[in-house]
């Protein structure tokens, strides 16, 4: 029996993450999870062995570039796409660098997310 791939969508916006998890439950066949933290991601890539991160670049308590690192330390072949309203060239470079997979803008085409899962990291 194969298992659902599963996903950790991180956003300080909890509406926004849990619009992003309906949508996906609704239109897929991943196991979606959300955290609403740097650090509550940290503990859920641990817990839930996600198999793709969709990562908040602004946060409050510790910001995306942070928590990629982060989980980049605990899971190196993580592939991670940050998301951002607030997208800068020089933000986007240090997040490839710090060894983001991709990257989506806000406000977020949700046909083109679920495209982009299914296209990008589970083919």
């Amino acid at each position: 029996m194969r298992t659902k791939s599963k996903i950790l969508i991180v956003d300080d916006e909890a509406q926004l993450a849990k619009l992003f998890k309906f949508y996906l439950e609704k239109n897929t066949d991943y196991e979606i999870f959300t955290a609403n933290s740097g650090k509550a991601a940290i503990e859920m890539v641990t817990q839930h062995k996600p198999d793709l991160v969709l990562l908040d670049i602004m946060m409050p308590d510790m910001n995306g570039l942070e928590c990629l690192k982060r989980i980049k330390s605990i899971a190196p072949a993580l592939p991670v796409t940050m998301v951002t309203a607030l997208w800068e060239e020089e933000t986007g470079q240090r997040a490839l660098q710090a060894g983001a997979y991709d990257y989506i803008t806000k406000p977020v085409d949700l046909n083109y997310l679920k495209m982009a899962l299914q296209v990008k990291v589970f083919q």
